[in-house]
């Protein structure tokens, strides 16, 4: 069963990390300034791709925006194709700012 826990750094990019029996086995980063959370990178061990932990990262990182009213610059490739693939979902927390 994977796990997920917020790692907040002060001064430098914080992570959600998921862990499994294996140990942590992924992370998304990012960095919170004011009320945007700019997500910039998205990585799971290629030996647990497929098991949904980038999924898991995005729910953390979503439920987390919406519980603290922030809103998301996903800069990271795979957040920004599932907000583009299911932009229902997620326009209420897109900031679209740094949108061509």
């Amino acid at each position: 069963m994977a796990e997920i826990k917020l790692n907040i750094q002060e001064g430098e990019p914080s992570s959600f990390d998921v862990y499994d029996e294996d140990g942590k086995v992924g992370e998304m980063i990012f960095d919170i300034n004011g009320a945007d959370l700019t997500v910039y990178h998205t990585e799971v061990d290629p030996s647990k791709e497929g098991k949904g932990y980038a999924k898991l990262l995005l729910d953390a990182m979503v439920a987390y925006v919406r519980e603290n009213k922030l809103m998301v610059i996903p800069m990271c490739p795979y957040v920004h194709i599932q907000f583009k693939r299911h932009e229902d979902l997620y326009r209420d927390i897109w900031n679209k700012i740094n949108e061509e």
